[in-house]
Order: C-alpha cells, then sequence, then structure tokens
C-alpha cells in the first residue's frame, strides 16, 4: 500500500491525474510498477494538448536518456507532423511549455530534440518509497507474461528456455558455459516479466558413441571413480577407447595393405561392437538401457551440483534419448508426404533451392536427414522433439541458446517446421546466438570442465582476497566468498560485451576490482551494504525519513539512475542482451562511488541521516535486484 500511496501521492499533485485513468488510457502503462510510467504518461497529457497529436503516438516516443541530457528526450520526428522544420518545432514547443507544471522542469530545445528533466522533489518523495516497499520486486513487472493484462485469471503465457545441453561423457567446454550463463538470465528474465518459464536442458545423451562408452566401462571402468566423479571419469574412458579404436584401424589398415584377410577382424572391431551395442540400445534391450540410464543419472546428480554455484536449476533434463523412433518415423512420413525430403543414393535429403524461392533456398543448402543405413540426423531428431514440445507444453514462445556455428542448423530446422505446414509454431521459435570464447585453459592445461573453470577462477580471487588481511579476517566463509566473487568475474566477463561477440577468456582482467569486473560489481553491493550496518538505523526510521533533506546533485542523480531501473528491464526484453542490465549497473555503482564522500550518513546529523540512508537502501535493493536477475548473488562483505 506505501508504494500505491507514494504514487497516488505523486497523481494528485497534476489536476485530473489518477492512476486508474492513466492505467486505462495508455496500454503496458503500470505506474504503481514503474513510476516513470506515470510521468510519461502525464506528458503526453500536456504535449498533447500543445501539438494536437494524439497521445498514442507521443507516449511510446517518450525515450528515457543519459542523465545530463534529461529524463525523458522526444525526437520532434517521430510525431509525424508534415510541412513543419522540426528544430523550430521543438523550440516552438519548448517556450509554450507551462511554466508551473509540477512534474517537469521547461524542457529544453537542441536541434529537433526536446529534452524534459523531472522536478526533484516529486521525484525523490515517489521513486524512494516505491523501491522501499516494493523491495526484491521492483523492476519486475508481472503483467506483461499474462496472456490478457487486464483479466489475470486468462493465465500466464508459456515459454521454453532451453540453454547449456552438454554431451554426457565429454567436457562442458566454453561454448556451453556461455550457453548457461546466456539462457540462466533469459529464463530470469522472462520469469521477472510473468511468463511461465521452463528452464530446459536438451542433453546430448545418445548415439553410438554410448556404445562405444559401455565398452570402455566394461574393460576399464572404476565403480568407485564412477560414483565419485562420473563426469570426469567417463570422459577419460571415453578418451582411453577412443585411442584404442584408432590404434585397432590403424593395425586393420596395415594388414589390409599386406594383403591379410580382415573380414574377421572388421566384424568384431570396437566400431562395430560399439554400433551393435548402440543397435541393442535402440531396440530397448534391457540391459544396455540400465547401463546407459545409469552412466545418464549419475552424470546429471553431478550437473546439477555444478549449475546450484551458478543459481541455475533446470525443470527438465530432455535429450536426444526421450526423443522415440516412432516419433522421427512420423516425422519421416509427414516429410515425404510434404515432399520436402528426397532420395539421394540410398541418403535422405532436403533440396532447399528446389522448396525455397531466390537466394533464401541456395543458403540453406542441402542437409541430410536420413543416412543410407536408415539412421535419422539430427535435424530429424530436432523436428520430432520440437512438434513433441509443442505438444506437451503448448508453448508461446521458444528460445534455443545455441553458438553462432549452428545459426545455419536452426534456420533449417525453423523452415522445414514451415514447409511441414506448422508456420505457427515456426513463428513462435528464436535462435538466440552468441560468439565465441577464445584463450580458455585451466592451471593444468587439460580439458575444461565447468567445474576446473570455476575451481581456477575461485582460488584466483581467494589468493587476491588474502592480500588483504583485516578484511579477510572479517568475512565469515572466505572460501565459499571466493567462489562466489569468481563465479561473477566468469560470468560478468562473459555478459560484458555483445552476446555476438567473441571475447578472450582473460583471467587477471576478469578477478580484478579495478574496472568493469564482477569483483568491482560485488564489491560496490558489500559497500553499500555495510553502511547500513553502520548506521544502525531501523526499518520503519528508514521508511520515515524525511526526503525532502535529499537535495544534493548526487543523491538527485542516484535517484533519477534508480527510476530507470524498470525501463532498463523492460528495454532488455527487446534486446535479450545481458550487457544493457550490466551497463546499467556499471552506471549505478560508479554513481555511488562517486557519492559518499558528499552524502556521508554515519556522523551526518540524525534526520539527514535518515534521508540518506533511504537513498543508500532504494540503491542497495536495485543493485541486487540486477545482479540477480543476471543470476549473480550479492555478497555483503
Amino acid at each position: 500500500m506505501a508504494t500505491l500511496s507514494s504514487m497516488d501521492q505523486l497523481a494528485k499533485q497534476v489536476e485530473g491525474l489518477s492512476l486508474d485513468a492513466i492505467a486505462e488510457k495508455y496500454p503496458n502503462c503500470y505506474p504503481a510498477i514503474n513510476p516513470f510510467d506515470l510521468y510519461r504518461a502525464h506528458l503526453s497529457n500536456v504535449l498533447s494538448e500543445l501539438t494536437g497529436v494524439d497521445t498514442k503516438i507521443i507516449y511510446p516516443n517518450l525515450q528515457w536518456t543519459q542523465l545530463d541530457k534529461g529524463d525523458f528526450v522526444l525526437a520532434t520526428p517521430a510525431l509525424r507532423l508534415k510541412g513543419k522544420k522540426f528544430d523550430e518545432l521543438a523550440k516552438e514547443w519548448a517556450e509554450k511549455f507551462p511554466e508551473n507544471d509540477p512534474l517537469f522542469e521547461k524542457p529544453i530545445a537542441s536541434g529537433y530534440f526536446l529534452s524534459f528533466f523531472a522536478r526533484t522533489a516529486p521525484l525523490v518523495k515517489a521513486i524512494l518509497p516505491t523501491i522501499l516497499a516494493t523491495g526484491s520486486d521492483f523492476g519486475r513487472n508481472t503483467f506483461l507474461g499474462l496472456r490478457d493484462p487486464k483479466d489475470p485469471s486468462k493465465g500466464k503465457k508459456r515459454i521454453i528456455v532451453e540453454f547449456s545441453s552438454p554431451n554426457i561423457a565429454k567436457p562442458f567446454h566454453a561454448g556451453h558455459l556461455r550457453s548457461t550463463i546466456i539462457g540462466g538470465f533469459l529464463a530470469n528474465l522472462y520469469d521477472a516479466a510473468g511468463w511461465e518459464v521452463t528452464r530446459m536442458n536438451y542433453l546430448g545423451d545418445w548415439g553410438k558413441q554410448y556404445g562405444l562408452l559401455a565398452l570402455a566401462f566394461e574393460k576399464y571402468g572404476d565403480e568407485e571413480a564412477l560414483s565419485k566423479d562420473p563426469i570426469n571419469h567417463l570422459f577419460q574412458l571415453y578418451v582411453r577407447i577412443n585411442n584404442d579404436m584408432a590404434a585397432e584401424k590403424e593395425e586393420i589398415a596395415k594388414k589390409k595393405e599386406a594383403g591379410e584377410d580382415i573380414t574377421e577382424l572388421e566384424a568384431n572391431s570396437l566400431d562395430e561392437q560399439a554400433r551393435r551395442y548402440f543397435k541393442k540400445m535402440t531396440d530397448r534391450d534391457e540391459a544396455a538401457l540400465a547401463q546407459w540410464k545409469r552412466f545418464r543419472d549419475l552424470s546429471i546428480v553431478r550437473y546439477k551440483k555444478t549449475y546450484a554455484r551458478l543459481n541455475i536449476n533446470f525443470d527438465e533434463y530432455s535429450g536426444e534419448s526421450q526423443v522415440s523412433e516412432e516419433a522421427m518415423d512420423k516425422t519421416a512420413k509427414l516429410m515425404e508426404e510434404k515432399k520436402i525430403c528426397k532420395e539421394d543414393n540410398g541418403a535422405q535429403l532436403v533440396d532447399f533451392a528446389a522448396l525455397v524461392p531466390g537466394k533464401e533456398g541456395k543458403r540453406l543448402e542441402k542437409p541430410l536427414v536420413r543416412k543410407r543405413d536408415g539412421t535419422a540426423l539430427y535435424l530429424t531428431r530436432d523436428i520430432s522433439e520440437l512438434l513433441g514440445r509443442h505438444e506437451k507444453y503448448n508453448f508461446d514462445k521458444m528460445i534455443y541458446v545455441v553458438a553462432v556455428q549452428q545459426d545455419l542448423h536452426l534456420k533449417q530446422l525453423f523452415k522445414i517446421i514451415e514447409l511441414l505446414g506448422f508456420k505457427d509454431i515456426a513463428d513462435k521459435c528464436q535462435h538466440i546466438n552468441f560468439g565465441m570464447v577464445k584463450g580458455m585453459s585451466t592451471r593444468k592445461g587439460t580439458v575444461k570442465f565447468l567445474d576446473d573453470i570455476l575451481r581456477d577462477v575461485g582460488d584466483t580471487m581467494h589468493d587476491v582476497m588474502r592480500k588483504n588481511e583485516t578484511k579477510y579476517k572479517q568475512v565469515e566463509d572466505p572460501e565459499q566468498t571466493a567462489d562466489t566473487l569468481g563465479i561473477s568475474s566468469v560470468m560478468v566477463q562473459d555478459m560484458t560485451g555483445k552476446r555476438i561477440n567473441d571475447y578472450t577468456f582473460n583471467m587477471e582482467a576478469m578477478t580484478s576490482f579495478e574496472g568493469d569486473t564482477g569483483p568491482y560489481l560485488q564489491y560496490a553491493h558489500a559497500r553499500v551494504s555495510s553502511i547500513r550496518r553502520k548506521a544502525n538505523l531501523t526499518d520503519e526510521e528508514v521508511a520515515g525519513a524525511d526526503l525532502s533533506l535529499l537535495s544534493e546533485t548526487h543523491a538527485v542523480n542516484i535517484v533519477r539512475l534508480l527510476a530507470q531501473w524498470p525501463d532498463t528491464v523492460q528495454n532488455t526484453l527487446r534486446t535479450l542482451e545481458p550487457c544493457t542490465v550490466l551497463s546499467y549497473l556499471f552506471k549505478m555503482t560508479h554513481a555511488l562511488s562517486s557519492s559518499y564522500d558528499h552524502l556521508q550518513v554515519v556522523g551526518s546529523e540524525r534526520e539527514l541521516m535518515k534521508a540518506r540512508m533511504a537513498l543508500y537502501e532504494s540503491a542497495r535493493i536495485v543493485l541486487g535486484n540486477g545482479m540477480r536477475l543476471l543470476g549473480l548473488s550479492p555478497v555483503d562483505r
């Protein structure tokens, strides 16, 4: 209720303005959640009277901007007025704008832009109580995920985010790491927007290599090693059996060259044994499936522990194994009926150039969907899986978080779904791609499993922390804190640039407390948390502070930045870029760190102390909300 009352009080300062009337007039306007929506609505009303332009056109064109340029900016050409010089219009409207507007100063015209600055006192009194009252919900807007925002009983929209997707018994490489970090963030983002989110991990858990793995376990397996560290043990077995297989192939080739009979050798080769074993799996042989299931289940248990460190939990561990042969046969038949695939030397392929006109068809190439021996390939499996998911979840949107190398594969997948007559399903799917990570190796210089990567950065952070003995002693659980800081450093380095950009994994840069890094962000949160501990004020004292005392430029600028947080989250739903959130958080931490000398809390006069504490407590809340949205765990010390 405190939220509503602070926003109601703000609305009352404007004649004829009420929260209900605004919500009715402007769709997607939620002033109780986003105070700037009320400002936009009021400004649209004023400008509509001045310009004669419909509020529906003005409202979406009031953009938030850099602090030095205002709280909102309007590009006059966006109002679509013909036969007028836009710079002259901007000047004319700035002059006509009412002197005594309760929420805004007179705007500034610069070229064809109009900059609007909110009046300080009403803004401070609206923003800080809203943040203090809504806490961890500030910035979330669960109306956005409703099928009908005016009627919540119609339920939420559904989204599946498929991400991470490692291959069992193979290293969890840098691509999986990026997919995990970006996918976890996107799932959090849609959750904050009120969607019903299913987090899905589609494992590489099927195929001839599992036949090979079963042979390796029979030959070299160790029960104790398997239960202790299944992922590492299975990987070592996989490498070992592959080496055996390579040596065997070399041996066969030599004998063939020498003219010896190799029929029996080939028939009993590891490659052939693996193929036969996998055939038993596809034929649902109980013993073969039980062994495979054990490897899979043990690996998932291990993965879950690692994901928990990254604040990620999956709703479903799906996988290639979950797509039945029946489903793939059905897909193959449907593709034949619709004449989407054709035979080529006994195999089946899709000739896109013959199906899709122009350059697009050529670009999509000629992917194989079935081998000569009748084995279905990835594409067939993915088509069946996608149609099965739609049937099971009836999703409104599905996001695949997969590296840029898979661009073509996913374009082919979506196009085949469309050609099969399911354009509605294809339109709901989106591929979120990302660039490469370069220069990634662990201290041992060996294969990189996610645990190794996280252990290495945790160790590095621990070494950095030990350098400050006094502060080190104050940390309750240094190992756990080092782990959290290490994870933050990996995640922030990954999220700093645009997703599509490649980046170099740089241990030294990312674990530094200097510059825009994960540890710096954590330090900023710990510092603002310590102010609250030292001030020793109750929640009631902070909530009842006299906010009119906050008039210094540093204080006002922090409030103006805090007011932008709900808009930042909405904007991120458009960009789907973690760096949109991260650049906001760094802007915020810079404003905070430059304010501490000017806005002393401890030692200042009691009422001023409460007001400044309300400011810093609001900043701590928003900083924490932003960090959790990215998947980080904010530390207090």
